[in-house]
């Protein structure tokens, strides 16, 4: 299978605070997560598709506001409807109010934030661009239970 991947950068916001300090939480990287989850099953199959659990998250390291994230996820696995993915947050600037309020650091070796893996489904009927994933046997085979798919 082709490695399909996806990768976004961005700046967090001073208005995206939700701690003292400038202290960014989780829920955010998470959410990048999803949008990254989003543009790696358009590229699959041509549908966003829906985002059926997180199977791990690891929270590692602070974001704060100033700091530059890249959210990367990629298909490792892919069953009939599911798409097995696994993502990794990286911290790649840093803010450093310590020295004055705009300044910040690009750092050397990025600081992984946060890593996760997670199970998205896109429903076969809603499938397209098909000839873009060779389907691979998926031993996990329980999508539907979870999921009413009419």
């Amino acid at each position: 299978m082709e490695k399909i991947t996806s990768m976004l950068r961005l700046r967090i916001s001073h208005k995206d605070t939700h701690y003292g300090g400038g202290l960014i939480d989780g829920a955010y990287v998470v959410h990048l997560f999803g949008d990254v989850a989003t543009e790696l099953l358009i590229k699959s199959n041509g549908n966003e598709g829906l985002f059926l659990k997180y199977t791990d998250i690891q929270f590692l390291a602070p974001v704060y506001a100033g700091d530059f994230i890249e959210a990367y996820g990629e298909i490792y696995e892919v069953g009939n409807t599911s798409r097995k993915m696994r993502f990794e947050a990286r911290k790649v600037v840093a803010a450093r109010p310590d020295i004055n309020p705009s300044a910040a650091d690009f750092l050397d070796e990025p600081i992984i934030v946060c890593k996760a893996s997670g199970i998205c489904v896109i429903p076969k009927e809603l499938q397209r661009n098909r000839n873009v994933i060779t389907t691979i046997h998926d031993t996990w085979h329980s999508v539907s239970d979870y999921l009413d798919l009419s």
